[in-house]
């Protein structure tokens, strides 16, 4: 097996039940997502759309894509069709235009709120206040292709543990107050996307359910 490969199945053994990886393989290429492929991962994290659109043609068809960058709404159009999941979207405007594309093909696509947390201004999202205010406006009920599946949220990058711990904490709260409000009676709002390579095994503890490594798995990427 290779590098890649025992990476993968080192991650899948010591991810609890419950806990899914999402192996980040931005700007990798094709051969080194095979070797993760070849040893059982599915589940594949990109940020630019083009980079979907060309490692979907050639990659096998049960592969999951997972979009994590910022997505800008002219972008919409041409990521929906191949997209499986998108971490990031932070507006009701980014919203309804996933909506009006998923209608316009004829599908429905799953989306997580994208919380802002950390202390780096640079990171994009929405406040939990806004997060919970959006939720509450009845504007989401109105969106008939896109399901929201839960959140997604970056701690402050920083070596101080425990105030990345309260960023994962806060974004889990926020995640549980949604559960208990207006998407109680959603099964599908079960998804909170937090933590990376170096800060996965404290976002666990906090409650994640998709954990986002590249760096560890493929190496340092090639831009």
């Amino acid at each position: 097996m290779t590098e890649i490969g025992k990476k993968i199945r080192e991650y899948c053994d010591e991810l609890p039940q419950g806990v899914r990886l999402v192996a980040v393989s931005k700007f990798h290429p094709v051969e080194a997502i095979l070797e993760a492929y070849d040893a059982g991962q599915r589940i594949f994290g990109e940020s630019r759309v083009q980079e979907i659109q060309v490692k979907h043609r050639e990659m096998p068809e049960d592969v999951q894509w997972h979009f994590i960058g910022h997505l800008q709404t002219n972008k919409v159009r041409q990521l929906v069709p191949y997209v499986t999941l998108i971490h990031s979207v932070d507006s009701l405007r980014l919203l309804e235009c996933v909506d009006g594309e998923a209608r316009r093909i004829g599908r429905t696509v799953d989306v997580l709120l994208q919380l802002h947390v950390a202390r780096e201004t640079t990171k994009f999202g929405l406040t939990p206040e806004e997060c919970v205010a959006l939720a509450e406006s009845g504007a989401i009920e109105r969106l008939a292709n896109v399901r929201v599946c839960g959140v997604m949220g970056m701690a402050t990058n920083t070596d101080d543990e425990r105030a990345i711990r309260a960023e994962f904490r806060q974004i889990r709260h926020t995640f549980d107050e949604l559960r208990r409000g207006c998407f109680a009676g959603a099964p599908w709002f079960a998804e909170v996307s937090m933590g990376m390579s170096d800060d996965y095994r404290i976002a666990i503890e906090e409650g994640s359910t998709l954990v986002r490594i590249g760096t560890s798995i493929f190496g340092e990427r090639s831009y």
